[in-house]
């Protein structure tokens, strides 16, 4: 199974362009699911169709789907809402606020990324095209399961079996309510569920794909985005070039923004050398339906094959190198000044400006230590040395009571 995500800044026509390659998809004969993330469901007319909360037919090859965050919600995280409501009373808070305040923070990021795996796991698509919703959300959204996971790792209980034992005594002591089994396991089952999606979103058969316009501010945020979910471990096996004005048979007004816009094409394929660029035109009036959708796919990939698995270097990677390792962390466009690496325990924190990312290490880097980290050609290394191994001491030898170590 196939799956692509398509983002970029908001207004470049990024639910437009993952409409038009989903319907390449379905004519071609593979059974295809358009599932909007984006708050702002534009599909539905997009496709100028009418579509639910569930994979909605617009044609006998694609369906089309937009989250209801709302009822996900109440069927996800009633038992955890629950408990923090009591949690609440017992502090007093008035029953209105704490409903307003048990929302979960990012709830429908959440839920989208929980439904994107109820439909890969469902077994009934060939191909899943998500419409992400703008750049800056899309790259919260995609962190979320890692950032969920590692939190819930550390503030879970080890050994549920204690706590359902000190419960009623601590809740007696304490006056405040411990959560529940039902609670606990809720938790627990988001945290294995996020978990399941980060694996299923880092696949070799998924790979996000950029959309903008030839614009300076456009082209530069979406060169931060690049950075950003390299950041998180996510592939980017494209970028399409959205509203391109033609030379041909263009007047005084069209042809200085044709011109223009060829100088920040010239830009992007510079930076993202490596990755295809392709390029859709601007037409004359809005593609909606599927006809118009795939007539500007046929135009934007010409005769490439946009739904292929393109080779694309795995942003995370650990290697022997001498006494020790070298990881790896691909970062293009990221600048020295905005990169910040830290070590707390087992975790290594990576900062990207307002972006940050704790990498659970592996046994053998994590029992190593950090000797070094370089920034260079969109690529962080850091070496890590091996542990210093305790010498045997000889049979007679005396050493006051400290280990002799190499």
């Amino acid at each position: 199974m196939r799956v692509l995500l398509f983002t970029g800044k908001g207004g470049v026509g990024k639910t437009t362009t993952a409409a038009a390659t989903a319907t390449l998809g379905a004519l071609r004969g593979l059974r295809t699911l358009v599932l909007s993330t984006d708050a702002a469901h534009t599909l539905a007319d997009t496709f100028d169709a009418a579509v639910g909360p569930d994979p909605t037919p617009v044609d006998d090859s694609l369906y089309v789907q937009q989250v209801d965050a709302q009822r996900l919600f109440e069927r996800s995280w009633g038992e955890v809402q629950g408990y923090l409501l009591r949690l609440l009373g017992t502090a007093g808070v008035d029953a209105l606020a704490a409903e307003e305040l048990t929302v979960l923070p990012g709830a429908e990021e959440v839920l989208a990324l929980l439904e994107l795996r109820a439909q890969a796991r469902s077994g009934e698509w060939d191909l899943i095209v998500v419409d992400c919703a703008p750049t800056a959300e899309t790259l919260r959204l995609l962190a979320l399961p890692e950032v969920l996971r590692w939190y819930v790792g550390r503030v879970m209980p080890s050994d549920r079996r204690l706590v359902r034992g000190l419960a009623p005594a601590l809740g007696r002591i304490s006056g405040v309510p411990l959560p529940k089994d039902d609670v606990v396991e809720a938790v627990a089952r988001l945290s294995a569920e996020l978990a399941e999606v980060r694996d299923l979103l880092t696949d070799e058969s998924s790979s996000v794909r950029l959309v903008l316009t030839p614009e300076s501010v456009v082209v530069a945020e979406a060169r931060r985005a690049l950075t950003r979910l390299s950041l998180y471990g996510y592939r980017v096996d494209g970028v399409v070039a959205n509203r391109v004005f033609p030379f041909e048979g263009a007047d005084a007004w069209r042809a200085q923004w044709a011109a223009a816009q060829q100088v920040q094409l010239a830009d992007v394929e510079a930076s993202f050398r490596g990755l295809p660029v392709w390029q859709a035109a601007y037409r004359p009036c809005e593609p909606l339906g599927m006809e118009a959708l795939a007539h500007l796919a046929t135009g934007a990939y010409g005769d490439d094959d946009p739904l292929a698995v393109r080779p694309v270097p795995v942003p995370l990677a650990v290697r022997e190198s001498g006494r020790g390792w070298v990881l790896t962390l691909a970062l293009p466009f990221a600048q020295r000044g905005e990169v910040e690496l830290s070590r707390r325990g087992d975790d290594l924190v990576v900062t990207v400006g307002a972006h940050r990312r704790v990498l659970a290490l592996p046994a053998a880097l994590a029992r190593a230590e950090v000797s070094g980290a370089a920034l260079r050609d969109g690529e962080l290394r850091v070496r890590f040395r091996r542990p210093r191994v305790a010498q045997p001491v000889a049979a007679g030898t005396t050493t006051g009571g400290t280990e002799a170590a190499s």
